[in-house]
């Protein structure tokens, strides 16, 4: 079932105008033209490569339409053609593609920008989404509802079950958040070092309880469960809508955070005598980020390495500067999904290889690299 297209309104567009103005720089040249800067041009190659994955993912899989057929297809959608591709063709695109990779571009993106606030809010180049227990907790909400759901909700169930899946996850990351954060306040103040112990020890109990209800599962629940862990773009069709519209809103809140955590990388006493509201944004910062991981984890289960990978990627090309690292990482955390899906679609024909094992085989070895070079510059 596809998804529902939100149109953007004129706020939107206004919006957009202003932060591509707020990148395009006047130069000094003789002549007095402008002049795009490279935090621009790097927005810009990453949105085209974007754009290139997209095309790429619609077409390959177990029926394979081709990149023509493709850009025939949106060519005829967007009225630049006068006729489409076959019926066939423009189902499996319209009804089971397009709308994983909507979910792919929303999901990536949100890890994407998740991985580059965690790292800066930690103030450690290899803290993760996951790190202070939000995924596992959310897996393990769920975890629960598809094993125990049967038994609380009785004959609704069938009714309620597509919904109630994502609604556990989603409660589970927001319960792990609100322990974490009454956990690790102390005098006033927020102890990120006593936050991120908190959340190994979340992690773990999260972990356990997983490992129970899968050994209580029974063989259908098991599977389910198992693939779910594993992570897939798959969904719940209109059931997915309210996560994936949280984690935009999310994303867009955190989007605007590239100056204070740029203040806040300095050291928090510096950063107050700057004016910097250090305990609000911390406070602010770690409650939506969990919940962005959450909704996440509710829609396509645990995929790992795209919070950790994309704000590394994008730092070698881009600088340290959060103003651009932020929507940089949105739209390569997009890109290293999407692309990782299309692979899992093609790498284990005629079945589906679960897109946190691509993510997984893929990332550990490529980031493993990223280590190994950045040791020999004496970066970390």
């Amino acid at each position: 079932m596809t998804l529902p297209m939100i149109k953007m309104g004129a706020g939107t567009l206004k919006q957009a105008c202003r932060v591509l103005s707020a990148l395009y720089v006047i130069g000094d040249d003789a002549d007095g033209r402008g002049r795009i800067s490279r935090k621009a041009l790097s927005l810009l190659a990453l949105f085209v490569l974007l754009l290139v994955a997209v095309v790429i993912s619609l077409g390959v899989g177990g029926a394979d339409i081709g990149v023509a057929k493709v850009l025939w297809h949106l060519a005829d959608k967007t009225g630049l053609a006068g006729s489409g591709v076959d019926d066939f063709s423009a189902r499996v695109l319209d009804s089971l593609r397009l709308p994983r990779i909507i979910r792919a571009i929303v999901i990536g993106a949100a890890l994407g920008v998740a991985g580059t606030v965690m790292q800066s809010l930690f103030r450690n180049p290899i803290a993760d989404p996951g790190i202070i227990g939000v995924s596992a907790s959310a897996a393990c909400g769920a975890v629960a509802m598809i094993v125990c759901g049967h038994a609380l909700l009785g004959s609704h169930y069938a009714a309620i079950g597509p919904y109630g899946v994502p609604a556990a996850a989603f409660l589970g990351a927001g319960l792990a958040t609100g322990v974490i954060r009454v956990l690790s306040r102390q005098d006033g103040h927020t102890d990120a070092a006593i936050m991120l112990l908190i959340g190994v020890a979340i992690n773990a109990i999260a972990i356990a309880g997983v490992g129970i209800f899968t050994y209580l599962a029974d063989d259908a629940q098991l599977r389910s469960l198992t693939f779910w862990q594993m992570g897939a773009l798959s969904g719940n069709g209109p059931a997915d809508v309210p996560a994936l519209v949280g984690m935009a809103a999310g994303m867009a809140y955190l989007l605007m955070l590239g100056t204070p955590l740029n203040l806040f990388l300095l050291g928090e006493a510096e950063a107050r005598h700057l004016g910097l509201e250090v305990e609000a944004l911390k406070r602010r910062a770690t409650i939506i980020t969990a919940l962005v991981v959450g909704a996440a984890v509710a829609v396509s289960g645990i995929i790992a390495f795209v919070g950790l990978l994309a704000p590394h990627l994008v730092r070698l090309v881009c600088g340290p500067d959060n103003k651009i690292v932020l929507p940089a990482s949105a739209l390569c955390g997009a890109i290293l999904l999407v692309g990782a899906d299309a692979v899992a679609r093609i790498i284990v024909l005629p079945a589906e290889l679960p897109i946190g094992l691509v993510t997984g085989i893929l990332g550990g070895p490529f980031f493993l690299g990223l280590l190994m070079r950045e040791k020999k510059r004496r970066r970390i």
